[in-house]
């Protein structure tokens, strides 16, 4: 029995894709998986039943001490770990690391070319295979995004392994399973909606997804301003549930007449008033065991509000013009709003027994402000995505960080398609252009500060904890100072 190889390639770029397909005709048998920098010191621990690892240009970070003595024990083992990469070892990186295992970097444009250098493989017949500009390439790098998508959204690795493995075979695509041209389908409609960013605040937001997503039928509220991507959460919690075969449904409470309001939620029979000229099904009944998105429900009149309270508590209706059956739904509500509705429930704006039915569990889509280090990664995703190159410059970044966005990602997304139409590079012109044109719609925070100190202070204060969206403890930690003192001045 001859030598049993392992590949690790790493996620995203087409070039890891060829790389591991380049890879793979040498050995000519071998296993292929996708591994991400930092879950490769655990995965090493815990492989076993392989003779030689072959990691391609995955970098060595994650946990330097766990990944070194995870190679010391494989080369005890007498297992050979090759690492090919385009970069040296980073300066820091210690001899535990070093020493077990073999390193080979060559300088070239990209991994694909290193491995044929080293491997003295032929791989000019799959070039056109990842080339955006034939059709078969073309359709090939979305198979691999949306691959790349359903691993970051739905933690699925096998359909980014089954595209190396349609690279392999040189497969058209008539080749392409069913599953997969569905999973095409799904990113086309979802892949602009996905919560990006490492920051706390959107992992802790994506761990609260995963957490509702397993609870199908309990109500959530998301909490937002406009352009921070409360349908984005909404979409993410249907999909990730056992309603993600079931339709997602988005109808916005501030679009239609408040007159039709009661025919959108319930549906009307043919006749039921003048212009019914056939049977209309309502929100509901087309979300039947599904998701119905409710945006802007805060915009409901008082009249609407008890139709769609009555709704959610019994869970059937009538469509109008229907006198003897009734429609009984199985649908989960998810409703957003940029309105204070606690407010609008003290001053009699806003039915408390609808806000406790549809608040079961509140969510608050943060403003980007809150988030600009996820900045670079939300435009490098939107950049690929839209085919305008990929990661954005220092002084890029530096510049675009440099701003509150009060439009928040649409904004951004605004920002960076007007400058790759006009092709513009200097981002500090580009946002001080954006402020002269917009000047009117940005927030204006010339006040007048009081003479008197406490005032002064108490003036500050509010200002810095509005800017957080009421966060006592990000306010606090803002102004250097402790949340009983920021309650102090605040209240």
């Amino acid at each position: 029995m001859g030598k049993k190889t392992l590949i690790l390639t790493g996620w995203k770029h087409a070039d890891y894709a060829l790389s591991a397909v380049l890879a793979w005709r040498h050995f000519k048998q071998a296993d292929v998986l996708g591994m991400s920098k930092r879950r490769l010191p655990e995965f090493l621990e815990e492989v076993s039943g392989y003779s030689e690892i072959v990691i391609l240009g995955v970098s060595l970070c994650g946990d330097p001490e766990r990944l070194g003595k995870a190679l010391k024990s494989l080369k005890a083992r007498k297992v050979h770990v090759l690492w090919l990469s385009l970069f040296d070892f980073p300066a820091w990186m210690g001899s535990d690391v070093r020493d077990n295992l073999e390193s080979v970097v060559i300088e070239t444009d990209d991994l694909a070319s290193a491995v044929e250098e080293y491997y003295k493989v032929d791989g000019s017949d799959l070039t056109l295979f990842c080339d955006a500009g034939n059709p078969l390439g073309k359709k090939y790098l979305e198979l691999l995004a949306a691959a790349e998508y359903f691993r970051r959204n739905y933690q699925n690795e096998q359909p980014y392994l089954r595209v190396i493995q349609h690279l392999f075979a040189k497969d058209s695509e008539d080749r392409w399973t069913d599953n997969e041209k569905l999973m095409i389908e799904h990113y086309r409609r979802y892949g602009h909606r996905e919560l990006i960013g490492k920051s706390d605040l959107i992992t802790g937001l994506q761990e609260k997804v995963n957490l509702l997503a397993e609870h199908d039928r309990t109500r959530v509220l998301i909490l937002g301003g406009s352009g921070t991507g409360k349908e984005t959460v909404a979409i993410q919690i249907h999909n990730k549930s056992k309603r993600k075969d079931e339709p997602f449904l988005a109808f916005n409470c501030a679009s239609v007449n408040p007159q039709l309001l009661e025919s959108a939620f319930r549906g009307y029979e043919k006749g039921a008033f003048t212009g019914a000229n056939e049977r209309h099904a309502g929100v509901f009944e087309a979300a039947d065991g599904g998701t119905l998105f409710l945006d802007e429900v805060g915009e409901l009149p008082l009249e609407a509000q008890g139709l769609l309270l009555r709704i959610l508590e019994e869970g059937r209706f009538q469509r109008m013009g229907e006198s003897t059956n009734e429609i009984t739904v199985d649908v989960r509500v998810i409703a957003a709003t940029n309105r204070d509705l606690a407010t609008m429930v003290h001053e009699g704006k806003f039915r408390l027994d609808l806000y406790q039915r549809l608040s079961v569990i509140q969510l608050r889509a943060p403003t980007l402000r809150e988030h600009k280090e996820d900045i670079p990664l939300i435009a490098y995703a939107y950049r690929d995505r839209n085919h305008m190159g990929g990661w954005l410059t220092k002084e890029q970044v530096e510049a675009l960080q440099s701003y509150d966005f009060p439009g928040n990602v649409r904004e951004l997304y605004n920002l960076l398609e007007r400058a790759y139409v006009f092709g513009i590079t200097d981002f500090k012109q580009l946002i001080r252009e954006h402020k002269e044109l917009n000047a009117a719609l940005l927030p204006q925070d010339k006040v007048e500060v009081p003479d008197n100190l406490e005032e002064a202070t108490r003036l500050h204060v509010k200002h810095v904890v509005e800017k957080y969206n009421g966060n006592i403890t990000k306010a606090a930690t803002a102004l250097g100072t402790s949340r009983n003192t920021v309650r102090k001045y605040w209240g």
